[in-house]
């Protein structure tokens, strides 16, 4: 019998890389795993996966890692809207993913699937749902994350422009399971679920369970083309809708209070320059607020007509996030 195909999965103590390495020991992959050396690991719990211990700031640990695999995974980015030093998630998000390919690439790995995101891409003005070809450039992005997650995309595109066969996805907004940080959207489900939401702003998401954008990653590897970019979407929702359909699966009011963005900035400001003074997350950020200004309506329409992509409704993805925020002692 040979042996099993090996894949290479940076990210996967996270929330979408997880879902991902799940996806792929169903198909009967070997899974290694990139994880930095003290990471929080309870999603690799009861996984049949090799861990190997390294950094994307450390090249001899990702040439380790990409030793006899035939594909990787690069799901790992720094997701903070928030960071003392912002070089960091530069050298995180864009030199970490040129380190990474370039290591793939000397290994010998056949195909990347590199995970980008919804905020590397445009959104048109007059209210349609971005997609892979809206007009945008790195001006348009707001903050650092976005800026960091425009340039790295734009790293992989440069390997698969070179001939190097790279994919790119581009996820929505990933609801469900194992959102064990929890990520800024979880944070939304977790407090709303637990009545810890009074008000919301008027913005909008497109919701997308964590496992339907999993599947995503999957077909990009048998289907997609090199070079190409996949919006791994669901469906798209207005803030106040996600709130409700949250309320109507715990059993609480939603909230009514609808609070103007020029409300919310001041509150932004003052909880960063707390956060500056005592090193502690703020609440709410400037960045988030002048995110949230842009409906994040996207459509995932080229995913299902070229890769097969068929996201379930968003109910059943707020659904298992509640069950598993529940079960998990988050909504205490």
């Amino acid at each position: 019998m040979s042996a099993p195909r090996r894949a290479l999965v940076t990210g996967a103590t996270g929330f979408v890389g997880s879902a991902v390495a799940r996806r792929l020991l169903a198909e009967g992959f070997a899974v290694r795993v990139l994880a930095r050396r003290g990471s929080d690991r309870r999603n690799l719990a009861g996984l049949d996966v090799e861990v190997a211990e390294g950094d994307l700031t450390d090249a001899a640990s990702l040439e380790a890692a990409a030793r006899d695999c035939c594909a990787l995974f690069h799901v790992a980015a720094d997701y903070r809207l928030w960071v003392p030093k912002p070089e960091e998630i530069y050298r995180n998000n864009v030199e970490g993913t040129r380190a990474v390919i370039a290591a793939a690439k000397a290994a010998g790995v056949a195909r990347v699937v590199y995970t980008s995101s919804v905020a590397t891409l445009g959104i048109p003005k007059d209210g349609t749902p971005g997609s892979e070809t809206t007009p945008v450039t790195v001006l348009d992005m707001i903050g650092h994350y976005k800026r960091s997650k425009y340039l790295a995309e734009e790293v992989a595109q440069g390997f698969a422009d070179d001939g190097y066969d790279v994919v790119i996805v581009n996820p929505s907004t990933p609801i469900g399971p194992r959102d064990v940080k929890p990520t800024p959207t979880g944070r939304v489900v977790r407090d709303a679920a637990a009545g810890k939401m009074p008000a919301y702003v008027d913005t909008g998401l497109n919701i997308a369970h964590v496992d339907d954008v999993a599947e995503g990653h999957w077909l990009a590897y048998q289907k997609g083309l090199r070079g190409e970019r996949y919006v791994l979407g669901g469906t798209d929702l207005s803030l106040r809708q996600i709130l409700e359909e949250i309320a109507d699966i715990v059993g609480r009011k939603p909230p009514r209070i609808r609070l103007p963005h020029a409300v919310v900035m001041p509150i932004a400001v003052i909880s960063e320059a707390l956060a500056r003074l005592t090193g502690i997350q703020p609440l709410a950020t400037v960045e988030e607020i002048k995110m949230s200004k842009k409906i994040m309506f996207f459509s995932c329409d080229k995913a299902k007509r070229e890769l097969g992509y068929a996201p379930r409704p968003p109910r059943a993805a707020l659904e298992d996030a509640v069950r598993w925020f529940r079960d998990n002692g988050y909504l205490n």
